[in-house]
């Protein structure tokens, strides 16, 4: 049967976020005959869509959308979606994503699956607890909205050209309750992690601040910077500009070593495009492994100092 899929296009700075294309190219497997149609939202942001592999991108255009509101991008999705009544409705997992998904099923009378990396006609496979579960969901109806972890599918399947662009009016949007301000980037910290040809991250496997040095001597020896997720920065072992993952920062180094890092979705997110993984985790069954192209099953303190001894 043919399905109408929306995909929820994602974008900052002036720049599309690589889930959008992810999203798209799985949209097109899903449509069988149906179409895929983009949605995108902002201010003079038209050009955005020039590659976009769809059958047509609604696009709407207000000031108001020039920086990300929840409020006023949830307002006009829903209406697209009521008006259009797609089948299923792809938005990212992400901040954003997070921000929408949930005030959309309830606007819009669909069902919502999160943290969804596998998704065929008729069920869902989410990442659950950091991503140590997959559990799958069928799906009643042929209507759904599912929450993707980026990195889940190929970026270049959802790159083409040509798609026809349709303007549509927006909605009123006075009277929000929320109002953007302004976008706090963080601060500089001590090492650009982002510029980074070789990282050396580590997490919650270290177990104690004592054993960073550990990590870090590997990471002099190599030449690399050290940083960490989300764990270790809460703990304040290392500095917020040393975080990688969806509320730290995205990095893409030549090679990117995880130590003690079990892969929740939101550290995938910020590492996903590293050209070389490398994880060292007890845990044969960690996430990470699905995401590394080498990987160790060893104690960290045991490979960390054997690699920088033979360094």
């Amino acid at each position: 049967m043919a399905n109408n899929i929306f995909v929820i296009a994602e974008h900052i700075k002036g720049k599309v976020d690589d889930v959008t294309y992810e999203m798209l190219g799985k949209a097109k497997e899903l449509a069988a005959g149906g179409q895929v149609i983009a949605v995108l939202l902002g201010s003079g942001a038209k050009g955005m869509a020039g590659d976009f592999a769809a059958d047509k991108v609604l696009y709407v255009d207000s000031p108001t959308l020039a920086d990300y509101n929840p409020e006023a991008y949830e307002k006009v999705i829903a209406g697209l979606v009521n008006s259009h009544s797609p089948n299923v409705v792809l938005v990212a997992y992400t901040s954003q994503g997070v921000d929408i998904a949930a005030g959309l099923s309830v606007d819009c009378n669909m069902p919502l699956l999160a943290y969804a990396f596998r998704i065929s006609a008729g069920s869902v496979t989410s990442q659950l607890y950091g991503g140590k579960m997959n559990v799958e969901s069928a799906v009643e109806g042929d209507r759904f909205i599912a929450a993707v972890i980026p990195g889940s599918f190929p970026a270049a399947a959802g790159k083409g050209s040509g798609a026809a662009v349709e303007e549509v009016a927006a909605p009123d949007l006075s009277g929000l309750k929320v109002k953007f301000k302004k976008l706090i980037e963080p601060a500089g910290g001590d090492v650009d992690i982002t510029q980074s040809s070789v990282l050396v991250s580590v997490g919650r496997g270290i177990q104690s601040e004592d054993n960073l040095p550990v990590v870090q001597a590997l990471a002099d020896k190599l030449g690399a910077a050290l940083s960490s997720s989300r764990p270790i920065v809460d703990a304040k072992w290392l500095p917020k500009t040393r975080q990688v993952g969806k509320s730290g920062l995205k990095v893409k180094p030549k090679i990117y070593i995880a130590v003690g890092i079990s892969g929740a979705p939101e550290h995938i997110e910020g590492m996903k495009d590293a050209e070389c993984i490398i994880a060292i985790n007890t845990d044969p069954k960690a996430p990470i492994f699905s995401y590394a192209h080498y990987g160790v099953t060893e104690d960290l303190f045991d490979v960390v100092p054997a690699l920088t001894d033979k360094l």
